[in-house]
């Protein structure tokens, strides 16, 4: 079997709303609904603008086939971050800035490449990579 792709990360989230408004409002991600029979209260799918459901948030109640403990106050867990290829540098550096985020920047000039690291509401840490030409 061959990877085509990443599908999707999973991320619990202790407030829904915050994080689908965080993931829209910084890199352009559109919430929808999970299909039935999740519920929206529970689940929110965030799509990129190809409409792929690259996020699925999910809320601490919601019921999972395999659940495992998850702390938010511990950095992101065995999971070390969340890699997201993006468009916009300047733009999604001025939405960090006006959210009074902390984030790092990190060149590659070999590839053409800008990484942005941050953190979600939730302490998940997110490497956004921005390639040039």
């Amino acid at each position: 079997m061959i990877v085509e792709r990443l599908d999707h990360v999973n991320i619990i989230t202790a407030d829904l709303t915050a994080s689908a408004r965080f993931y829209a409002e910084l890199l352009d991600l559109e919430a929808r609904d999970g299909p039935p029979p999740m519920k929206p209260e529970q689940v929110q799918w965030m799509h990129d603008a190809s409409g792929q459901a690259v996020l699925h948030l999910n809320s601490a109640d919601f019921p999972r086939f395999y659940d495992r403990q998850v702390a938010k106050d511990e950095a992101t867990g065995a999971l070390h971050h969340v890699a997201l290829r993006c468009q916009g540098v300047e733009k999604v550096k001025a939405r960090l800035e006006a959210r009074g985020a902390d984030y790092s920047v990190n060149e590659v000039p070999a590839i053409g490449l800008t990484q942005l690291f941050t953190y979600d509401p939730d302490n998940v840490l997110l490497e956004l990579n921005f390639f040039t030409g």
